[in-house]
């Protein structure tokens, strides 16, 4: 209804009165599109909340999957990771959403607010050091203003924090000093590098090894990082590095070659690794072989040696075993046949099957459901072309 100046009323009191019962409704309206946009912020946190767990279940569901049928196929870890973004983002969302719900209920006090359920938050590891910050207290009683008061205790909040990487230049100074008498010059001799005539220091190459090998990071992302962070390193000098630690650390390798190779019973298994080729990804082998005597009461520490090749040839396999003798646990794969050869030298190697293998093809036959259907499709596709 549209109220013109002729429907006003005349009289002062009268006017106050209308603004008054104006302004009523307007903060009634106010209210309610705070209560409602409250509730659909509630609603959409809870929808994402029930979005998240779901998405947790199912990958647990997975996991336990693939750990209980075994690994069928490379593709089920890449699904796996895939789920794992999945989750993470929604995990995310839910969170931004909560916060948003929060603060849309604060602006309304008969709007319940809606809390997740988060689990229960393990205590911070104990290896971690405690920096001790102390709050100062109040110097007067907060309630009467008496001075007289005495400490009954302490509540600790505790927040984890991290200091970002800091790159510094280590600047080893060796002074020179002449001799008066025979006019010689004395000097320090030069630091240790790990690489010969190198510019980086240990812990640098450990960072950059490590990043490579153990986070699977390639040079050129690397390579990027370092120069947002204010520290350009060409790709090949990185490269230069990474082939003369290998080269350093060639005699450890062998070292514990020599160890794992030594053990009475091995396993081992090959998986594919993403290669990074010029302009796509190539996909090449890494091979591994464990030793591991513990479940057997050895006492010997374990140890893993990995290889890689470009293919999945079994002369990989065969060039690795070559010295090997003993028991060797390992899936069907061809490329190891030559190996358990009765006529072997040194001498011939004990093939033990791997259950997780052998158990697949029973599952499938216990599956009667599947094999049913597979059962009828191939009866129908037989069956037109049956004379």
């Amino acid at each position: 209804m549209t109220t013109t100046p002729e429907d006003l009323p005349d009289d002062i009191a009268a006017l106050r009165v209308s603004l008054v019962v104006e302004r009523a409704k307007r903060l009634e309206e106010a209210a309610r599109a705070a209560r409602v946009e409250a509730e659909l912020a509630a609603a959409k946190a809870k929808a994402s909340d029930d979005q998240a767990l779901i998405a947790h279940q199912r990958l647990q569901i997975a996991k336990l999957t693939r750990q209980l049928y075994g690994q069928h196929s490379e593709r089920t870890a890449r699904l796996l990771d895939q789920m794992e973004l999945g989750f993470e983002e929604l995990e995310s969302s839910a969170s931004e959403d909560e916060i948003a719900a929060e603060r849309a209920v604060a602006k309304t006090t008969n709007v319940a607010a809606f809390t997740r359920k988060h689990p229960a938050r393990q205590p911070f590891p104990e290896h971690l050091p405690r920096e001790r910050l102390v709050e100062p207290g109040p110097a007067v009683c907060l309630c009467c203003g008496s001075p007289r008061l005495r400490k009954l205790g302490e509540d600790i909040t505790e927040t984890l924090e991290v200091i970002p990487r800091q790159w510094k230049v280590i600047q080893h100074v060796r002074e020179k000093f002449t001799c008066r008498d025979c006019e010689k010059i004395s000097q320090a001799p030069a630091p240790f590098h790990v690489i010969s005539r190198g510019w980086a220091g240990p812990s640098l190459l450990a960072m950059i090894l490590f990043e490579k090998f153990g986070q699977h990071q390639p040079l050129n992302r690397q390579a990027e990082r370092y120069a947002r962070e204010g520290v350009p390193l060409r790709l090949s000098t990185l490269a230069d590095q990474v082939g003369a630690c290998c080269a350093v650390l060639a005699p450890l390798l062998r070292r514990l070659e020599a160890h794992v190779f030594a053990a009475e019973r091995l396993h081992g298994d090959d998986t594919t690794v993403p290669v990074l080729a010029k302009g796509k990804t190539d996909t090449g082998r890494c091979w591994v072989y464990v030793r591991d005597d513990r479940p057997f009461g050895g006492q010997d520490p374990p140890a893993a040696m990995f290889y890689y090749s470009r293919d999945r040839a079994g002369e990989h396999a065969q060039a690795h075993l070559a010295d090997y003798t003993g028991l060797f646990q390992a899936d069907a794969f061809g490329g190891y046949n030559k190996l358990y050869e009765a006529g072997r030298k040194p001498g011939p190697i004990l093939e033990a099957g791997c259950w997780a293998h052998a158990r697949r093809p029973f599952f499938v036959m216990a599956d009667v459901a599947a094999n049913a259907r597979r059962t009828a499709l191939e009866q129908d596709s037989v069956g037109p072309n049956r004379k």
